[in-house]
Formats: C-alpha cells, structure tokens, sequence
C-alpha cells in the first residue's frame, strides 16, 4: 500500500494529524480567487482514487461553494403561502453545485470526479478533476476518451456527487422509485 494508505489516515481527520499546515491552507485558500487552477492535487490519494493521472488534458481547479442556507430570489404575483418562505431547499449538494461551476468557467472540459478539501465556518473547497475534450493525449486513452465522449455530463446529473443527490446510490428494494429519476418513477402494473 505504502504512502497512499498514510495520506488516506492523515485525511480522514485533517485539523488533528496535519495540524498548522491546515490551517495555514485554508488561510491561503480563503485568499485565492473562487475558482483556481492548481498545478498538481492537494490530495493525492483521493484524486489518484478517483481517476486523476499526471497526464496532459487532465486539469485540476479548486472550487469555492459557500456554506449554509440559500435564500429565494423575492416572488411577484401575491400573498400566497408558497411565495412566503424565503429559504430554499436544495435539491443537489454543494459538491454537485461546485462541479457545475468549475465547469461553466472551463467549457471545453468535461468533469471526471471531484473531492473536499478544506471547509471552514463559511465555505467549502472542492478540487475538480477536469479533462480537456479535445486534447490527443486524452483521445489516445480509452477510458478518458468514453468519459470526454459525454457532453454535458455535470449538467445532467451523471457526475458521481450528482448521482448521489438524485438518489442513485441505491438498488433493489426500497429504490424502485428512484430511477429513471424522482420525478419520473416508472408506474406498478399489477396482475390480478
């Protein structure tokens, strides 16, 4: 196993193992811009995991998503009872939500995966695994070349913090209404 398996240890509880150099960390992230192109993974590991190589075409942004409750933008049209909660329920989780937005400021990339980073009381970073579409040496392999092949992944939910927000992590019994989507769950014939 070797390093891999220390680096997995260190970040299962990172303000105790790695101490100052995280906090240090987040005082530098919290100075970046939202969006930032690093050069090589914060976490290795995780990123190894999830199908990062140290390849050209393979690029990873850190993604900044504030944390707490959303408000609704101010409705016309009435006093009524739906109009009157100003918070928001999401639907997606901030990890899909910091994937999405990774992706409008690079449009030319599909996202592989993405992991946590850091959080504070206010935020949460997200480093994204991006792959540029077009680039040869992505289209030479096989398995980045199927994932490139899917236009607008982020954006239809097929991304894997996606996935987990439309409740696709579960099978069998219990989840019957669960695909093709919650919104559309397949109708029960019966033969009596």
């Amino acid at each position: 196993m070797g390093i891999y398996k220390y680096l997995k240890q260190a970040w299962k509880k990172p303000r105790e193992t790695l101490g100052q150099d995280y906090r240090q960390k987040l005082i530098q992230f919290r100075q970046e811009p939202v969006t930032i192109r690093v050069d090589k993974p914060t976490r290795l590991d995780k990123a190894r995991a999830l199908g990062y190589k140290a390849k050209q075409g393979i690029i990873i942004i850190r993604q900044k998503v504030l944390r707490g409750g959303h408000k609704k933008e101010k409705r016309s049209g009435g006093r009524r009872a739906k109009n009157m909660s100003p918070r928001m329920t999401l639907a997606r989780n901030y990890q899909a939500i910091a994937e999405e937005r990774a992706n409008k400021k690079y449009k030319n990339c599909e996202v592989l995966n993405s992991y946590l980073v850091g959080q504070d009381g206010k935020s949460y970073w997200y480093e994204i695994i991006l792959i540029d579409r077009d680039h040869p040496a992505v289209q030479a392999d096989s398995q980045l070349a199927g994932i490139a092949r899917q236009r607008g992944r982020v954006y239809r939910g097929l991304t894997s913090a996606a996935r987990k927000s439309r409740g696709l992590r579960r099978k069998g019994k219990g989840a019957e209404k669960v695909r093709p989507s919650k919104r559309k769950s397949p109708s029960i014939i019966r033969n009596n």
